[in-house]
């Protein structure tokens, strides 16, 4: 596995085909698809297909994806840093799940940025697995995600907002309108978005609880694409309640009923005691009225867009 391969996969993913990986990199077609094809012989795993909504992952193509934005974007982010340290500006670093990454971080970081002409907000998103670590060696400010058990003495954590996982269809799946079991579940195709990979999410868990083999689930680049494809297959995707609110009202989704379908999250922020102000600020206005309005209306991931799992936003 050496860079050229992560730098022609990571434009793969990002950008949802060859021919525009190739054209940003400024080689020719064949040199991406000779690279993604030793990438694919190395890992004995196709990595990923095409789809109507985009790129369909394998779990090992989506696990890859996210470690080559990861070491590709290290470079950037250590230029940017100490450029940027002389200049007198303030800089928050956040961690965050790919499922509050998705549906609310971006309201929250638009309304919190804007409250400061000097702040900077950098964005990653990492397992929530990781957080203590990435807390603990100051990788990063504040940790967001699902609640967490048995955290160091030291961090201060902040429940924030509830949410509700439900498992949807198109309107014309066999199993919409019926009460179901998970023995019918498993034989099911599962359109699933980034977070369905790692540990200590609740779709995870669901998924895992439910007995979907990994065989069964196709993971895309977004929950977005995941839910654009389940309404035109016949597959089952989770996804965020108020996030498909409209869907649902229009009977664009329907949601299915039957046991383990439905899960409840709470969304933490986690800091060190010792943390910094602009940490500190963040812990108070994030359930804030005016703070749990914009997650909940923010933009969001459009359809096919990959969050890698570095993935910086500057605003200033």
């Amino acid at each position: 596995m050496t860079p050229a391969q992560l730098r022609a996969y990571s434009a793969v993913v990002r950008l949802g085909s060859v021919k525009a990986a190739a054209a940003e990199l400024g080689v020719s077609e064949a040199a991406v698809s000779l690279h993604i094809g030793k990438l694919r012989k190395e890992f004995d795993d196709q990595l990923f297909a095409r789809a109507g909504s985009g790129l369909a992952f394998t779990p090992g193509g989506l696990r890859l994806a996210r470690r080559a934005g990861e070491i590709l974007g290290l470079q950037d982010r250590t230029v940017w840093e100490i450029k940027d340290a002389g200049h007198g500006r303030r800089l928050l670093r956040i961690a965050a799940s790919a499922l509050f990454a998705e549906h609310a971080a971006t309201g929250l970081m638009d309304l919190f940025a804007s409250r400061a002409a000097d702040l900077d907000l950098e964005l990653s998103v990492e397992r929530p697995s990781s957080f203590p670590a990435l807390l603990a060696d100051r990788s990063v400010d504040v940790a967001i995600g699902p609640r967490q058990r048995d955290l160091p003495q030291q961090t201060i954590a902040k429940p924030f907002l509830n949410y509700e996982i439900v498992a949807v269809v198109a309107p014309d799946h066999p199993l919409a309108g019926r009460r179901v079991t998970g023995a019918a579940l498993r034989a099911e195709q599962w359109c699933l978005g980034p977070s369905a990979v790692g540990a200590n999410g609740q779709i995870q868990e669901t998924t895992r609880k439910l007995g979907v083999l990994e065989a069964n689930q196709r993971i895309f680049q977004s929950e977005a694409a995941a839910l654009e494809e389940t309404k035109r297959t016949r597959s089952i995707a989770l996804a965020v309640r108020f996030a498909i609110a409209d869907d649902l009202r229009a009977g664009r989704l329907v949601q299915l009923e039957g046991p383990g379908l439905q899960a409840h999250g709470t969304w933490t922020a986690l800091m060190l005691a010792d943390g910094p102000p602009t940490a500190e600020e963040l812990m108070r206005f994030i359930a804030s009225p005016r703070a749990i309005q914009a997650m909940l209306r923010g933009a969001g991931a459009k359809i096919g867009r990959f969050r890698p799992a570095v993935h910086v936003t500057l605003w200033s």
